[in-house]
């Protein structure tokens, strides 16, 4: 029976290098057990193989290598166990120790993880806190019309820009070139028809030319809507909009002219491309076509002036919209947004400033927000309602704006119905 045919285990013999200098250093036979490694001594010497094909034991051949890996240590038995896999004969088999952070180290860590986490929650909790508690500070005006027409798809909010120089000084009136108050009561500059799609379509908003001409409720005839406004107030506004487009009105928001002022003071001025060389004096501007940046002061005349525009008020309504979409895009810039002193400016100036219905909520001013920087962004459509004529001759009010009929119908058609607006439809294109 061979050694590796022992029954006690397969024995090999290992050669030493070099002369044999006694018995006591005769070559030892190692049992393999697969569990423990024990040690046989003999005097007898070393037999020289029969197989000079077959790798030395002391030297295991590349192939024994390559299966044991690049992390086998000299002397290392292929089983995992062997005199050098442990500090003692028959210890466990040798595994890599994986490396660990001190503790210091975890610590540091640890800590660091935490502190982000805390500071994005709090200057989440701080983006919310902001608005909501400028929101309480807003003033609250009833727009609820006497009737109504059912709630349709999508949302429709009104956005009106009015003539009032409440909370302006004499000397702040000059200085925006907004005249006095001449004791007729407010009146609009500009209103617009927001619409929201409930199915993630392209916002909308509409200008609606203060000197269209349409039926103005409970008066029995109609007039220009600006008329509405100064009859009835917000209210009758709502309702004669809702009237003319069949639109139900889900929220309102009104700006005047010193709470438009402060709101682009507040944010340090408003980029934008003017097309064209304006100078009026009633509106208090002398701009230079080209881009730049614009205060208060000129960005109010920026969206009043009228009386230069070839296009009149149809001009100003379009450079109107252009405008507060340039607000909303700066007003979401991380450059305001990130920046505490200016984040807070704004939401108090928007505060101070606005008026809204007395069922608009927070979200509505915000649906409001999104579609103004949608369209700033390009994102959104910018339109007109259909005109047939700025100037139709009446015999109560003056020079009048008339709507297309078809156009303007199917304009409002596809709002009630809250198509996806991709394009804009017939004669909506300024």
């Amino acid at each position: 029976m061979s050694a590796s045919d022992s029954p006690e285990g397969h024995a090999r013999p290992i050669p030493h290098p070099g002369p044999h200098r006694g018995a006591e250093q005769a070559p030892a036979y190692v049992v393999d057990t697969r569990r423990k490694v024990s040690f046989a001594r003999s005097t007898a010497q070393p037999t020289t193989t029969s197989n000079p094909q077959r790798p030395s034991p002391s030297r295991p051949s590349p192939s024994r290598l390559s299966r044991q890996g690049p992390g086998a240590r000299a002397g290392q038995v292929a089983g995992g166990t062997g005199p050098s896999a442990s500090n003692g004969v028959g210890g466990a088999a040798y595994r890599p120790v994986r490396p660990r952070w001190p503790g210091r180290a975890r610590f540091i860590l640890r800590r660091t993880v935490a502190l982000v986490l805390v500071g994005a929650l709090a200057a989440g909790v701080y983006l919310a806190w902001v608005p909501f508690n400028a929101w309480r500070g807003v003033e609250r005006v009833d727009n609820t019309p006497t009737s109504t027409p059912p709630d349709t798809a999508g949302r429709n909010y009104l956005l009106v820009g009015s003539d009032s120089r409440e909370g302006l000084t004499p000397a702040q009136q000059a200085e925006l070139a907004t005249g006095p108050d001449d004791g007729g009561g407010k009146r609009t500059d500009s209103i617009m028809l927001v619409h929201v799609s409930d199915h993630g379509g392209k916002p909308v908003i509409v200008s609606i030319p203060r000197d269209s001409y349409v039926p103005i409720p409970g008066k029995g005839s109609s007039n220009k809507i600006n008329a509405a406004f100064a009859f009835g107030g917000a209210r009758l506004l709502t309702e004669a909009v809702e009237q003319a487009t069949g639109l139900h009105i889900d929220g309102y928001l009104e700006i005047g002219f010193g709470g438009f002022a402060r709101i682009v003071d507040s944010l340090g001025g408003v980029d934008i491309c003017v097309a064209r060389d304006m100078k009026d004096e009633l509106a208090g501007i002398d701009l230079k076509a080209g881009c730049q940046t614009l205060d208060g002061k000129n960005a109010l005349g920026y969206v009043r002036s009228r009386h230069n525009d070839p296009r009149g008020d149809l001009g100003r309504a379009e450079r109107q919209r252009q405008f507060l979409g340039a607000v909303m895009k700066k007003a979401a810039n991380p450059a305001t947004v990130l920046v505490p002193t200016r984040y807070s400016a704004f939401a108090d100036a928007v505060s101070a400033g606005l008026a809204v219905g007395s069922q608009t909520s927070l979200g509505d001013a915000f649906a409001i927000a999104q579609a103004l920087r949608a369209v700033g962004n390009g994102e959104g459509l910018s339109l007109q309602v259909p005109i047939e004529t700025a100037s139709l001759q009446t015999k109560n009010a003056g020079v009048a704006v008339k709507w297309h009929p078809a156009q303007a119908k199917a304009l409002f058609t596809s709002l009630r119905n809250d198509e996806s607006l991709t394009t804009p439809p017939a004669g909506t294109d300024p």
